[in-house]
């Protein structure tokens, strides 16, 4: 959704997109495009299926300051769009985000044209442009995310061909998403083995109108799943089995420790481990880290030690993950341990009510919720409503599947 917004701004005629999130980091990329110069609006179809129309009104900048809210997508792939313009911009962000380094920006931009200032390398940043694309190296080792802005603005603004060097790239499976959402938007990037990208100029109509439709997120549905495994037959629909998204690899897991699943071309069903409870598993995450916090829910279900590879990914998230879930995890009777990048989950025991914090972390919030599904007690989950960030409706699917949630009124 995210990634369609920032090319529906780029694009010079209309985007239509359908089946949109509502998310707040969604909500926060609609908001920065209208500041960058798009119009959006929102339409209901007699069948009720909300779809948005944005343009591109091709009037620059309407606002000086941008905020990104606490989505890091949005930080790091709406920056260097936003330097594309000519005028003096302000990113800024909320919450967890301004604890996040960007230190990336202060040694790239000057390399390409573009002034910045930042506070020692956190948010708020000061730039002005406009981006000039050039051959350049990067270090791909934080995050793919800065990454993806790049290729879009480079794609935007190359009038030759220009060369991305990447080293030490992560995630790679979420740079395969901001290609074939690209490609879709008319944009031609060649991936030389994930160590060197090749943007060659877009072509420029006078008007282009583009239609766009948002796959189902496997990384909210992964929760879902593996609470499927842990208490009972769930199916999900809006799945494509085929899609690039890296948290789809969560059904190599749910293989592994023992659940049922079948997949069709829009739907993954999952059921309960065939024995009752799910063998240990072994999965690398550093491709997909976000699945640390389902994973780790699915793995306090699995008898004996589940190992996790990837822990030095999760340092620069909404929290710092791998504390987060040794800490919260812990209250229920779960015991992790951390050795270098990996995590080991000794699971398969009793999960004991408890009272745990999300620590404004949607994936903690989630993963906790899922933990609870059969507990042995009341599990309270502080500062829940963090799910908003990705899922808000998270509890309210969890209801529909017959959990029992109620919001308490401190």
């Amino acid at each position: 959704m995210q990634r369609a917004c920032a090319l529906a701004l780029l694009n010079e005629g209309e985007t239509l997109i359908l089946n949109p999130g509502k998310s707040n980091d969604d909500l926060a990329a609609l908001e920065i495009i209208q500041k960058l110069g798009a119009s959006v609006i929102i339409n209901t179809s007699a069948s009720s299926v909300e779809e948005l129309k944005i343009k591109n009104e091709r009037q620059g900048v309407h606002e000086g300051e941008i905020n990104c809210g606490e989505s890091g997508l949005g930080i790091r792939m709406f920056t260097p769009i936003a330097a594309l313009s000519s005028e003096e911009i302000i990113i800024n962000g909320e919450g967890s985000l301004l604890k996040r380094p960007m230190h990336f920006f202060d040694e790239i931009f000057p390399q390409l044209g573009i002034s910045i200032q930042s506070n020692n390398g956190y948010l708020p940043i000061k730039i002005k442009g406009p981006l000039q694309p050039a051959d350049i190296t990067i270090d791909g080792s934080l995050s793919s995310q800065f990454l993806t802005g790049l290729l879009m603005a480079y794609a935007k603004a190359a009038t030759i061909p220009v060369t991305i060097t990447v080293q030490n790239l992560k995630s790679k499976p979420y740079i395969d998403l901001t290609l074939q959402v690209m490609d879709q938007f008319g944009y031609k990037v060649i991936n030389d083995n994930y160590e060197k990208f090749i943007i060659h100029p877009s072509f420029d109509p006078s008007t282009s109108f583009r239609a766009y439709t948002v796959e189902g997120d496997w990384s909210g549905a992964a929760f879902l799943l593996v609470a499927g495994a842990i208490a009972g037959n769930i199916t999900i629909e809006g799945l494509d089995i085929n899609s690039a998204q890296a948290d789809k690899t969560i059904l190599n897991a749910l293989a592994d420790c023992g659940a049922k699943i079948s997949a069709e071309k829009n739907a993954v069903t999952v059921d309960s481990f065939s024995k009752g409870i799910g063998e240990a598993f072994h999965f690398n995450a550093t491709d997909c880290p976000d699945l640390f916090p389902p994973l780790v829910a699915l793995a306090a279900y699995c008898k004996g030690v589940s190992v996790i590879e990837g822990v030095s990914r999760l340092q620069h998230k909404e929290s710092n993950r791998a504390i987060t879930l040794q800490e919260e995890f812990g209250k229920m009777g779960v015991n992790i341990k951390l050795e270098g990048d990996k995590m080991m989950i000794t699971g398969g025991k009793e999960i004991r009510g408890a009272r745990v914090h999300s620590h404004l972390d949607h994936r903690i919030a989630m993963a906790c919720a899922v933990a609870a599904l059969k507990a042995t007690g009341e599990i309270v989950i502080e500062e829940a409503e963090a799910v908003n960030k990705s899922y808000p409706g998270f509890y309210e699917d969890l209801k529909m599947l017959g959990a029992d949630v109620s919001l308490l009124i401190n």
